[in-house]
């Protein structure tokens, strides 16, 4: 349903590709190095999002093959048999029964589920109906989704055990802060929103046993996801970075709280490389994350 997907193949030819040409470092390394001056060129972080049980089956065993160390951010409300919001939606409408539903109720009309095509236009438009609501209401969203597509049982193996995310720390990789259950911050009252960001670390925390000195936002787009408010909870927690998903490197200039990345969701791995290959040549003077 998703063929878009970088699946384990094309990841580790990126990663062969990455290993060669960047000099890779754990995201809160290379945040601090940038801020000291001391930032080789061509530095580079692979970060991973969420907390998907493929991180730590799939992508831990390519990045050890290769000598790489990544940041994971690890929304900790989904550890040991949760699910995200998102998959709930996709997996409501890829277990519902039969080949059409009546979905009035979410401004759909009735839809034809005969096809993978047409289960995926269904989720494209399911899926901003549900993002931006409190979290109390995306459940109730998703409850009525379930009864309204009769869906079946639904999976509890999409995230990480609590067990993997030692495994990843051990491995020496890096483990960061996506709050607990993945909420659009600026959807949130300030104090839930501080407890969604401190409550996922302190889980994380006790977890490994190590500080977590750098998050992600959810969702990560500047004004329309997280705003300044959530910049400064994020500072005065301590953390010693943070990511967006705002497009780009960073650089000297850049605010170590609000760093960009940039996706691998250009169509097919092969122009994802090249768009590295383009960025390593003309010697961004900062870091990206990946």
């Amino acid at each position: 349903m998703f063929p878009d997907l970088v699946d384990a193949r094309s990841f580790e030819a990126l990663v062969r590709v990455l290993a060669a040409s960047f000099r890779v470092l754990p995201l809160g390394e290379a945040a601090a190095r940038l801020a000291a001056g001391t930032l080789p060129s061509g530095a580079l972080s692979i970060t991973f999002d969420d907390g998907y049980a493929d991180n730590a089956e799939i992508a831990l065993p390519i990045l050890r093959r290769h000598g790489l160390k990544a940041t994971f951010f690890v929304a900790t409300g989904f550890l040991d048999g949760g699910r995200m919001f998102n998959d709930s939606v996709i997996e409501c409408v890829r277990s519902a029964r039969g080949d059409a539903a009546d979905l009035t109720e979410f401004a759909l009309g009735r839809r034809s589920l005969a096809g993978a095509h047409d289960r995926r236009a269904v989720i494209d438009e399911l899926l901003p109906q549900v993002k931006y609501l409190g979290l109390e209401e995306r459940e109730h969203f998703i409850a009525r989704l379930a009864r309204c597509l009769g869906s079946g049982s639904l999976p509890d193996d999409l995230m990480m055990r609590s067990a993997q995310v030692v495994e990843l720390h051990r491995a020496g990789m890096e483990i960061g802060g996506h709050t607990v259950r993945h909420p659009i911050l600026r959807v949130l009252p300030d104090a839930e929103a501080e407890a969604e960001i401190a409550g996922g670390r302190a889980t994380l925390q006790q977890l490994i046993d190590a500080p977590v000195q750098v998050f992600a936002y959810p969702n990560g787009r500047p004004l329309q996801d997280y705003d300044a408010r959530h910049v400064e909870i994020v500072r005065r927690l301590g953390f010693r970075a943070a990511v967006s998903t705002a497009a780009g490197t960073a650089t000297v200039a850049s605010d170590p709280f609000q760093l960009p990345r940039f996706t691998p969701w250009d169509r097919g791995a092969w122009r994802w490389m090249a768009r590295l290959l383009r960025m390593r040549i003309a010697g961004a003077g900062g870091v990206a994350a990946a």
